[in-house]
């Protein structure tokens, strides 16, 4: 048995590490993550992790562990940014606001999948000019959802958050440890 991270995130790499799990491979998947007409972000983001973990090739005994993280305000799905114009536009329309932070994760064994989401309520304050173009300027905005990660630089605009940080930061480790073990993989073996 194999465990198998469907994602090349290195910060879901790095909450797997912090819990003492090493995977045996990591094998991103290549898929259409554009949202359906009138897709909810719930339904969106649990709907990309279970298509991610189906699309990774695995042994039928393999585990395969797949998430995704969307940033929703209201029922508008924040990807990842294009480029900084888009960047400035999603972290302009958040400044000052709440919104969630929705990871699903979704682990599959064989024909099987168990899947669970973690969704956290965040607040980013309104961000200044010289904020604004110093943080695009980081290039710390490329490849996250919304424009933005909270364990980066972009931590020091959210003066408040309900809910899981490792989820907001890509990884719920709660739940995942969860799922995992739900799979028959031994999270808790004595090393």
């Amino acid at each position: 048995m194999r465990l198998i991270l469907g994602s090349g995130s290195p910060r879901r790499k790095e909450l797997l590490a912090g819990l003492g799990i090493v995977p045996d491979a990591i094998l991103p998947p290549d898929i259409d993550e554009t949202p359906r007409p009138r897709e909810l972000p719930r339904p969106y983001c649990a709907r990309l992790a279970r298509e991610k973990a189906m699309a990774v090739a695995a042994g039928p005994e393999d585990i395969v562990l797949c998430a995704d993280t969307t940033v929703a305000l209201g029922r508008r799905i924040l990807g990842k940014p294009a480029d900084a114009g888009e960047a400035a536009a999603f972290l302009t329309l958040l400044g000052g606001r709440r919104h969630e932070v929705i990871t699903a994760v979704a682990v599959r064994r064989g024909d099987r999948i168990w899947a669970r989401e973690q969704v956290s309520a965040v607040k980013m304050k309104r961000l200044s000019d010289l904020e604004l173009n110093a943080y695009l300027a980081s290039g710390d905005w490329q490849g996250k959802a919304g424009g933005y990660g909270i364990q980066g630089l972009a931590g020091a605009f959210i003066p408040w958050i309900s809910g899981s940080y490792s989820g907001i930061m890509g990884l719920p480790v709660a739940e995942t440890v969860a799922l995992l073990s739900a799979a028959g993989w031994p999270v808790w073996r004595q090393t």
